[in-house]
Order: C-alpha cells, then sequence, then structure tokens
C-alpha cells in the first residue's frame, strides 16, 4: 500500500528537499455567463525543488486555474504564491509553460523555434543560444529535424518542439497543462518515456496537470487529487514506483485503480 496521508507526505518531502513553490491558502473565482465560479477554495500546496507533482481531477475542478496563477497569468483573489521565496506578481522567465496545443510558430523552422525561446537569456552570445538549442533539441531525440518545417512534423514530435523551446531558457519551474492530451496513445507512450529521461538528465521542478491518472502515476513524484464545486485539494499520493516507469505495467495499473478510487470517492453525487 502506497503512503497517501496528506500532512506526512508533505512534511517528509520539505525534510528531503527545500520548498520551490508554496501555495498557501489561494482562493480565485470568476463571473460566467453562467453566474459567479468558485474555480478555487482555500488551496494549499508545497512543491519541493526537483519534485514532479501532477495535479488530477475532473473539468472544472481549478487545475488549470492553479497552474495559471502559478504562472503568474493570473491573481487570486485571496492567498498568496511564492517561487524561490519570492511572492509571484507576474510572468517570469525563471517559470515557463507548455500548453495542450503547441504554440509554435509555423514560419519558424524546428531550431527557429527554439531559438525564439532563447531570446530570454539576452546574456547569450548567437553561438551559445545555437549550442543550447542543439542540446534540447538532442534531448528530445529532434537534432536530425532541426531544419525541418513545423508542418512536416507529427504531432508528437511538435511537442517535442514545444518541450525543447520550454526547457532551453533554463527555467527553474516547468508547468505543463495537459500537453498530450491531444496525442494518440502510442505517441503519448513514447512521450512518456522521453519525459521520464529529460526529467532525470535535468531534475526540472514540473508541475503536471492532467485528466489521466495513470499518466500521473507514470510520470509524478506526487499525485494531488482536486474535486469540483468549489475546487479543492482533496488528497494526495506519494508515488514510490522505481523510474523509468511503464504506463501498462501491472504494479503502475494497481496504483492508478487506486488513485482513481479515492478520485471518484470525492466527487459530487450525481
Amino acid at each position: 500500500m502506497m503512503p497517501h496521508d496528506p500532512m506526512s507526505a508533505t512534511q517528509a518531502l520539505e525534510i528531503i528537499a527545500p520548498a520551490k513553490l508554496v501555495v498557501k491558502d489561494v482562493s480565485k473565482s470568476f463571473t460566467t455567463r453562467r453566474g459567479w465560479l468558485q474555480a478555487l477554495d482555500h488551496v494549499s500546496l508545497t512543491v519541493s525543488e526537483g519534485e514532479f507533482v501532477c495535479l488530477v481531477g475532473p473539468s472544472g475542478c481549478g487545475k488549470s486555474t492553479l497552474l495559471n496563477l502559478i504562472a503568474g497569468l493570473d491573481t487570486p483573489d485571496s492567498g498568496s504564491l511564492v517561487s524561490d521565496g519570492q511572492p509571484i506578481t507576474g510572468t517570469g522567465r525563471e517559470r515557463m509553460v507548455m500548453f495542450q496545443e503547441h504554440a509554435l510558430f509555423p514560419w519558424l523552422d524546428v531550431m527557429g523555434n527554439v531559438l525564439f525561446g532563447l531570446r530570454l537569456k539576452p546574456n547569450l552570445t548567437d553561438k551559445d543560444r545555437k549550442e543550447v538549442a542543439k542540446y534540447y533539441l538532442h534531448l528530445v531525440g529532434l537534432e536530425r529535424f532541426a531544419h525541418s518545417n513545423i508542418h512536416e512534423l507529427s504531432g508528437g514530435m511538435k511537442q517535442r518542439v514545444a518541450l525543447a523551446r520550454a526547457m532551453a531558457p533554463n527555467p527553474r519551474v516547468l508547468l505543463m497543462d495537459e500537453p498530450f492530451a491531444s496525442l494518440d496513445a502510442m505517441t503519448r507512450e513514447q512521450l512518456y518515456e522521453d519525459i521520464q529521461k529529460i526529467w532525470a538528465a535535468r531534475k526540472k521542478t514540473i508541475v503536471f496537470v492532467t485528466h489521466n491518472v495513470r499518466e500521473a502515476v507514470c510520470l509524478g513524484d506526487r499525485v494531488i487529487l482536486f474535486s469540483p464545486n468549489p475546487g479543492r485539494i482533496r488528497e494526495e499520493f506519494v508515488i514510490s514506483l522505481p523510474r523509468p516507469r511503464d504506463i501498462n505495467s501491472v504494479e503502475l495499473a494497481g496504483l492508478a485503480t487506486e488513485i482513481t478510487r479515492a478520485l471518484k470517492s470525492h466527487l459530487p453525487a450525481k
């Protein structure tokens, strides 16, 4: 049985590594055509240095809202968000976001797209930028496609380019909002392997939003369960399976089943 006591899991991780992100008592609401919506209700979360945390829950539970707040794309109604000891008051190059849609520039080739992200590093020379871009294209397995046009790439390759572009400026935190949701199953499985290798090589702090419990168990050090109406953190699970993980393994499937059962228990009755 996997440990999943919220307090003991968080306390243990804080002892192992210093806090990278601290979300404290954050609430956020929106006015929609249907009226007032409480997206997040008093949410608190600590993410440690180098930790891979997956946020899981149904649509409308506030996962992406929280990611946008951490990115500095929006501000909370109440509570606070801190990154590396500094309040988050807006966007910053130390926090990069990778969305579900790759958002690549079609007029630039693969290398040009990765170099574009490196414009955030004004201290680098053009030669340095090219070397960094080559390194990350190698890391995502696309060095042979450096001068390919974006429309020539498959969906999975486009997401690899987007990942290389997000990581090239060397952000302290990588925020990923369902980046594999639109891909076919086989492509996703390959990307699960790729991102685990990249995370092992770079040890970036990653906050990853997904609806897919198996995906979360495959990738995360911790899985955080959200429930909707309003959005709240209900439970967290520490994932102790050795890496690299195979999403089709029996052990992983068993943990995913346990977490899915817990997630369903927190959903409103129909």
